[in-house]
C-alpha cells in the first residue's frame, strides 16, 4: 500500500506579514492550526520544515511534530525535500506539500487529492476551486490554472499552465488554485536539483519549473477556496471564519 507523508514549510521572515506563523487564531498559532488540519485527514505522518526554532517550540508545544532545516533554502519545496531527506522515511511513495499559511483549508479536499494521486499514480496533483468573483481573473495575487478538462468531482485533469492574470475573455477551465502540492518522492528529488526556469522566475510560480522540465501536473476540485494569509486583512478574514466555525 502507498504510503504519503505530510510536510509543512514555515518561517518567520515573510515581508508582508512577519512572524505570520506564530500569529493566534482562537488562541492557536497559524501553523498548529494547519498541523491540526492535517493530523485531521489521517493520510500519514505529519512534519513541519522550518528555521525557526520559535517555530519548532509552538508546533511541538501543540502536540505536533518539527524538523529544523537550513535558512539558505529559496523556496519551501527545498525545505521540505531536507526534511524529507532528515527523516530518512524509505518507504513513503508520496509527500503532500501542505501550505503553512492557509489554516482553514478543507480536510477532505486533503484526503480527495491523496485518493486521486494514489489512485491515478501521477507525478504531482494539486488543488484548483471555482472561480465565482470576477475580480479574481485580473488579480495578480491569486494564482489561477487552466486545465485541459473541466474538473469535476473525483476526474483529475492535466494542468495546461499556471498564470497570475487571464484575459476575461478567456474563462475556460480557469479555476483558482490552491497551494498544496502531493509529489511523487522521485518527483520532488529531481525538481530540487533543477535550475530554475525563466518562466518560474519571470511569473514567480514554482510549479512552472516542473512543467517547463516535461513533469505533468493533475489538478483535483476543492470544494471550498481557503484563504492564503498574506496580510493583516487576510488573518483578520480567517480569524473570524475559523471563530465562526468554532461557534
Amino acid at each position: 500500500m502507498s504510503k504519503t507523508l505530510i510536510l509543512i514549510p514555515s518561517r518567520l521572515s515573510a515581508t508582508r506579514l512577519p512572524g505570520k506563523p506564530l500569529l493566534k487564531i482562537n488562541n492557536l498559532s497559524i501553523i498548529s492550526h494547519v498541523v491540526k488540519k492535517a493530523k485531521e485527514s489521517r493520510i500519514g505522518e505529519v512534519y513541519v520544515a522550518t528555521e525557526n526554532q520559535e517555530i519548532l517550540k509552538d508546533v511541538e508545544k501543540n502536540g505536533g511534530k518539527a524538523i529544523l532545516t537550513s535558512k539558505q533554502h529559496k523556496t519551501g519545496t527545498d525545505r521540505i525535500f531536507e526534511c524529507y531527506q532528515t527523516l530518512n522515511h524509505k518507504d513513503v511513495d508520496y509527500i503532500i506539500n501542505l501550505q503553512g499559511d492557509e489554516p482553514d483549508i478543507d480536510v477532505n479536499d486533503i484526503r480527495n487529492l491523496n485518493n486521486l494521486i494514489l489512485k491515478n499514480n501521477s507525478e504531482i496533483g494539486t488543488l484548483a476551486a471555482k472561480i465565482k468573483d470576477k475580480a479574481i481573473f485580473s488579480n495578480s495575487n491569486i494564482v489561477k490554472v487552466i486545465t485541459k478538462n473541466e474538473i469535476i468531482d473525483n476526474n483529475f485533469s492535466l494542468a495546461l499552465d499556471f498564470t497570475r492574470k487571464v484575459n476575461e475573455g478567456i474563462k475556460k477551465n480557469t479555476y483558482h488554485h490552491i497551494g498544496i502540492y502531493a509529489y511523487k518522492t522521485s518527483i520532488l528529488e529531481r525538481i530540487v536539483n533543477l535550475n530554475q526556469s525563466e518562466n518560474e522566475i519571470k511569473n514567480q510560480l514554482e510549479q512552472l519549473r516542473a512543467m517547463d522540465n516535461g513533469i505533468k501536473i493533475n489538478v483535483a476540485l476543492a470544494k471550498s477556496s481557503p484563504i492564503s494569509i498574506d496580510t493583516m486583512e487576510d488573518y483578520e478574514k480567517v480569524k473570524k471564519k475559523l471563530l465562526e466555525t468554532k461557534n
